[in-house]
């Protein structure tokens, strides 16, 4: 599914009850970017809807992972070996992922076993900019749902894209949620005054005003 000229939904599901997250596809000029994984289980059709956006495998330089969640994480591994990509996370949830934690991941809660997976790239601070293909993507840390949780922001076709994720949480004690931190990004996010939202389940929302009606929704 193309959302604008460099972002396309490759895999996962758009739909609020699925276990497997959104995988979204930045396509820059020779270089492109994943943002999240999913499970894993649709691993060859998510390479071949990467093939299909005109973007050749070994053309995906990194992923980047919104939070260490076991349905946007999952197949992290399989993706770096189908592409050789890096793998970029926020260094407090790159620890889960490195430990193969299947309590913080929440893989337990889908019947399986976060695998240790290595994390090239910890951003430690609040801000980074990645170029991708020409372009510039931000990964901002907005922490809540997971103390690492991360969202991004491109602008493509003159609109700026927010790739939230989970903006609708859950908020849980195993996943180390927090209540005041999650308010803060919520907050944070609605500053930034996206025209368009790829959220990890809900699907696509256009308009600053859907936007924003949609994270609002959570405060």
């Amino acid at each position: 599914m193309k959302i604008t000229r460099h972002v396309y939904l490759v895999g996962g599901s758009s739909e609020s009850h699925a276990s497997d997250a959104a995988i979204y596809l930045v396509k820059g000029d020779g270089k492109a970017a994943l943002i999240d994984a999913g499970t894993g289980k649709g691993h060859t059709r998510v390479l071949k809807n990467i093939e299909e956006a005109g973007v050749g495998l070994g053309e995906v330089t990194s992923l980047f992972i919104t939070h260490c969640h076991y349905d946007h994480t999952g197949g992290a591994e399989l993706m770096r070996q189908a592409t050789g990509c890096r793998i970029v996370a926020h260094a407090l949830d790159a620890d889960f992922l490195q430990m193969g934690d299947s309590r913080v991941t929440a893989a337990s809660w889908y019947g399986e076993r976060m695998e240790p997976t290595s994390v090239d790239l910890r951003v430690e601070g609040v801000e980074e900019r990645f170029s991708v293909g020409g372009m510039e993507l931000a990964f901002y840390h907005a922490p809540g749902h997971s103390p690492g949780s991360a969202v991004l922001t491109l602008v493509s076709d003159g609109l700026l894209v927010l790739f939230g994720q989970d903006v609708h949480g859950p908020l849980n004690d195993v996943l180390l949620s927090s209540r005041s931190d999650y308010v803060r990004s919520l907050e944070f996010m609605l500053s930034l005054e996206a025209d368009v939202l790829c959220e990890g389940h809900f699907g696509v929302f256009a308009g600053k005003e859907k936007v924003r009606e949609f994270i609002e929704s959570f405060l």
